[in-house]
């Protein structure tokens, strides 16, 4: 038996200072073996972080988020990029998280600064692939990033 992990306030602190060190304003902390079936990390967010929208096609790729601290926006978008839905995730708030089927486009933004979240999906891990990546929004790194981003920020004001 391997030791217990916790979700604990010094694990918060450590992935926000990390997150905010990290340029692309984010840090995950794994809490399974990358060849496990079930993949559970904690993912330390910071307002800068750019998520393009994005879904996971597959039976089994369905996905649960859980706000543990702070506050992130999620948009469910259709097949073209139209939102479908804006719904604000809080830690303590009325919605502390979402279970996205596979197949749904979904982006999210960090609304305050240290927000964490929980994520639990199918693994193995594989990166985001064909038909997964939105068409109709900027991949990370690509011309248009700081627009989109603040578009999908501006959609919580």
């Amino acid at each position: 038996m391997t030791n217990a992990s916790f979700l604990d306030q010094t694990l918060f602190a450590e992935l926000a200072e990390k997150a905010a060190a990290n340029p692309r304003g984010r840090q995950h902390h794994n809490f399974h073996q990358m060849e496990e079936a079930c993949h559970r990390m904690a993912v330390g967010l910071q307002p800068a972080t750019y998520i393009p929208p994005h879904r996971h096609l597959g039976g089994n790729k369905a996905e649960t988020l859980l706000v543990l601290k702070g506050k992130l926006g999620l948009l469910i978008f259709d097949e073209s990029g139209a939102v479908l839905s804006r719904s604000v995730l809080q830690a303590g708030g009325d919605c502390v998280g979402v279970d996205l089927p596979a197949g749904v486009f979904h982006g999210l933004v960090a609304l305050e600064a240290d927000s964490l979240m929980f994520e639990c999906k199918a693994g193995p891990y594989r990166p985001v692939g064909e038909g997964e990546q939105a068409h109709w929004a900027p991949r990370e790194g690509e011309p248009g990033v700081a627009e989109y981003h603040a578009w999908m920020r501006a959609q919580f004001d």
